[in-house]
């Protein structure tokens, strides 16, 4: 196992951590890479001001799960090694919760981008959850194969919210179809972009956004290949750690 205390990284962020513990929620965010050009970017959304949670900061677009996210009809599977690695250090381990945390950041990006990431080749959904509706008007059906799992963080304790997520790496090249509208200054994300690594590191992030993209930088280097760890970022005796996941 390799472990490494980074809590200096997140000293800002754990301060004011009075609250009563909660368990964290699972959640999932998906960080969308393109690489058509020689230096790659990666998709930012800039949170409402007017939002409680993460006001005006640049995150990638994620959230919790839903509980329909377990039932929605997809296309293909997630790779081997990702599903593996989401299953581990977890408590009651299934597939269909490994399913639904993927499922989740493709909802949610499509929620706060207009970006669906989905695939026409097994034809077109007839039946689709509510939430998922806009991939039935496209004719499109989620696409788990377009998704690699590449980073966990769990919120430390005694903060008002925490999640347990899970982020996903996809190509934008997977974007079958995109919904104007979504983005705007009443909505989640009052603007999005691309930004070159130079660009995000600069951008007001908060230090877990900071600390994948520095993840994600490594990854790409290294030739963002299945077997590559991921690291694992969590909390013990008011300490940060990332620990590498093989």
């Amino acid at each position: 196992m390799s472990l490494t205390d980074v809590s200096e990284r997140f000293a800002l962020e754990t301060r004011d951590a009075v609250h009563p513990v909660i368990r964290p929620v699972d959640a999932a965010a998906l960080i969308l890479v393109d690489r058509s050009r020689r230096t790659p970017r990666l998709l930012l959304g800039r949170r409402n001001p007017a939002l409680r949670f993460m006001p005006g900061m640049f995150v990638f677009p994620g959230g919790r799960v839903d509980a329909g996210d377990r039932s929605v009809p997809v296309y293909g599977m997630l790779d081997a090694e990702s599903e593996r690695r989401l299953l581990a250090r977890v408590t009651r381990p299934s597939a269909a919760r490994a399913r639904a945390l993927a499922l989740a950041a493709i909802r949610e990006t499509f929620e706060e981008t207009g970006l669906l990431i989905g695939t026409r080749e097994a034809g077109t959904p007839e039946r689709l959850p509510v939430a998922w509706s806009a991939f039935a008007e496209a004719g499109l059906f989620p696409n788990l194969e377009a998704l690699t799992f590449v980073a966990r963080a769990v919120t430390p304790p005694r903060l008002s919210r925490r999640f347990d997520t899970r982020f996903f790496m996809a190509d934008v090249s997977n974007v079958a179809h995109t919904v104007e509208g979504i983005v705007g200054p009443d909505a989640e994300f009052v603007e999005a972009g691309w930004f070159t690594l130079d660009e995000a590191r600069k951008a007001p992030v908060p230090h877990i956004t900071a600390a994948m993209i520095e993840e994600i930088d490594a990854r790409l280097k290294g030739g963002n290949r299945p077997w590559q760890p991921v690291p694992f970022y969590f909390t013990r005796r008011g300490r940060v750690f990332r620990e590498a996941l093989a």
